[in-house]
């Protein structure tokens, strides 16, 4: 009797610990846009919930590590998102994070003063398909084609060096290693400001786990939102946290939020409501750009079911 109120006590406390419990784990890359997720943790809006932030150096690694299923949700921008539908996936959008207004830019040496001024010159650029997306689109709108260019492989984590020691010429990067590039000398050259509405990150989890857990994925928005209200409320506060992971002057900080916007529940309602989502319109601009680049190769890839506004709305 006293082995069977043991195994009973034991079973209910791995109950109410949530131990027994799938585990929704969403990876990011660094990236201040994605910072409101990790004060939501820091709060402790997410205790007592099974979700585990897995943070990556670069976004192809977070892509990598959904797809050998590692991770079941991710911080990406629309364009990755796409491209796990390419691989098969089956991501859905339930949250708007940030859309970029100059943040994400291509940063060059003295001397480099267009777009044009880029043939035969070394590139660096992250081999993402947000890294490929913002370049082609720079060359287009610059009028040079990717062979007139020398393009460098290269993880966020190396630009800063590389771009430092003189071993590229210029380099599609973001925050917060843009302003840290400003600082040696660089000028931007092109930015997302140029191609409004493009460059949009947003919170994907696989269909299979918000099928199960709802709940889960409702407290993640709901904490994600309450994590904005806290930064309005104690601005300051919220600044160092986020200086403190991001390695980033407060100052410095500040002119970076500058270049994205954060949309509101409101806004997000209108971006990803069922009856018309707005970035419906987007993603279809974006899969015919992908496809004419050739980053994506599946002609099938459909959209109609991308976007779940129900977690805005509340849950």
């Amino acid at each position: 009797m006293k082995k069977l109120l043991i195994f009973l006590f034991v079973f209910v406390l791995l109950g109410c610990t949530g131990e027994n419990r799938e585990y929704l784990k969403i990876g990011t890359n660094v990236w201040i846009g994605y910072e409101p997720l990790y004060l939501a943790r820091e709060l402790g809006y997410l205790d007592g919930y099974p979700v585990h932030l897995v943070e990556y150096s670069s976004s192809s690694q977070v892509i990598r590590a959904y797809r050998n299923r590692i991770i079941n949700g991710a911080a990406l921008t629309l364009d990755e998102t796409l491209l796990l539908k390419d691989y098969g996936f089956d991501p859905v959008v339930v949250l708007v994070m940030d859309i970029s207004e100059g943040a994400d830019a291509i940063v060059a040496r003295e001397g480099i003063k267009s777009l044009k001024d880029l043939r035969g010159k070394k590139v660096g650029v992250e081999n993402s398909a947000l890294g490929a997306y913002v370049l082609s689109r720079a060359l287009e709108k610059g009028g040079l084609s990717p062979d007139e260019i020398t393009i460098i492989p290269l993880e966020v984590d190396e630009h800063y060096h590389w771009f430092k020691t003189g071993k590229i010429d210029a380099v599609v990067t973001f925050e917060p290693v843009k302003s840290k590039l400003l600082k040696l000398g660089g000028k931007v050259i092109f930015d997302s400001s140029q191609i409004p509405g493009e460059i949009v990150d947003v919170l994907v989890i696989e269909r299979s786990y918000i099928e199960k857990h709802p709940e889960v994925v409702g407290r993640v928005v709901n904490s994600w939102f309450k994590a904005l209200n806290y930064m309005k409320s104690f601005k300051k506060q919220s600044f160092m946290v986020i200086s403190q992971r991001e390695h980033i002057p407060v100052g410095d900080l500040l002119k970076a939020y500058r270049g994205i916007q954060i949309p509101d529940r409101h806004v997000n309602l209108l971006l990803l409501n069922h009856s018309q989502p707005r970035l419906k319109a987007v993603a279809k601009k974006l899969l015919k750009i992908m496809r004419e680049k050739k980053i994506i190769s599946r002609e099938n890839i459909s959209i109609d079911d991308l976007f779940d506004s129900r977690f805005i709305k509340g849950y």
